[in-house]
């Protein structure tokens, strides 16, 4: 059985989580404090869609980072009142778009 430790070790980009944090940071300086912005000034829900274009565009990793800051500013601070965290099972997951996990694929597939 694989520890949390290792499983974070190699499936966990802590580099990823800083270049948030940096991201967040200057963007501070830039806008100022996130929650005197959003939701009222603007909402973090469409600037992703927006980012992930970009990243399509013109692979920027940047964006990748942006976008994460946005589903977080999101996340802390809901554009619709009734946003709410409800953990579902995997029959209710869209599962991975387009493709198979290695372990599906080492145990048969999937039905």
């Amino acid at each position: 059985m694989d520890t949390r430790e290792e499983i974070l070790k190699r499936d966990f980009s802590e580099a990823f989580i800083n270049k948030m944090k940096n991201a967040i940071e200057m963007s501070h300086y830039k806008y100022g404090w996130v929650n005197k912005t959003y939701p009222e000034l603007a909402q973090a829900y469409k600037c992703i869609q927006e980012r992930l274009d970009l990243y399509l565009k013109t692979h920027n990793k940047e964006y990748l980072v942006d976008v994460a800051n946005f589903a977080m500013i999101e996340f802390m601070i809901p554009s619709f009142s009734d946003a709410k965290y409800t953990p579902s099972d995997s029959d209710k997951s869209p599962g991975l778009a387009g493709g198979i996990s290695y372990k599906e694929l080492m145990e048969g597939g999937v039905e």
